[in-house]
């Protein structure tokens, strides 16, 4: 059995990679979201992407920031090889709205927003609005852990070098 720390050395690519592999699934084939969610669940990049490159001894940092921004930077730093490591996601469903970053390397989760619940008026609406809010944490949590065993079926198969590193590549070079 692996150390833990030997392990995480080992398969903290896996994480860029994924958040990467994220990206390119957002822009050309966010159905494959929806299947893998079980539902209307839209994916997008929020407003903060730091991508980093780490080849040849030196290592090179890009942060693409604004509710706005343009995400061509990002791009020239997949053609020299960068991993995006850091992405801010929208997630939507219906008429509600997370927001999340997610750090590649160790999956943190940081400044998770869930949407807002009922209004809490009486002592008894506490436990009701508790237990929503710990639905809609589960709902987000269910999401990325689908979209994250989709991820690796693919990432593990042949599929992955045969058909989607070409994609992406193609994708990249446009």
């Amino acid at each position: 059995m692996l150390d833990i720390s030997v392990a995480y050395n080992r398969y903290k690519f896996l994480g860029n990679e994924f958040l990467s592999w994220l990206w390119f699934i957002m822009e050309h084939e966010p159905d494959k979201l929806n299947a893998v969610t079980g539902g209307t669940v839209q994916f997008t990049i929020g407003n903060r992407m730091v991508l980093e490159n780490a080849a040849h001894n030196a290592s090179e940092t890009v942060t693409i920031k604004g509710d706005d921004a343009g995400l061509e930077e990002g791009i020239l730093a997949l053609k020299k090889g960068a991993f995006v490591t850091d992405l801010n996601l929208i997630i939507t469903e219906d008429e509600q709205q997370w927001q999340l970053t997610i750090k590649g390397e160790s999956f943190n989760i940081t400044g998770l927003k869930v949407p807002e619940t009922g209004k809490i008026e009486t002592r008894e609406d506490i436990e009701g609005a508790v237990l929503e809010k710990i639905f809609l944490y589960e709902k987000i949590v269910g999401w990325l852990d689908a979209v994250y065993t989709f991820f690796l079926g693919i990432r593990l198969s042949s599929e992955w070098d045969d058909v989607v590193i070409p994609q992406i590549k193609k994708w990249i070079s446009q």
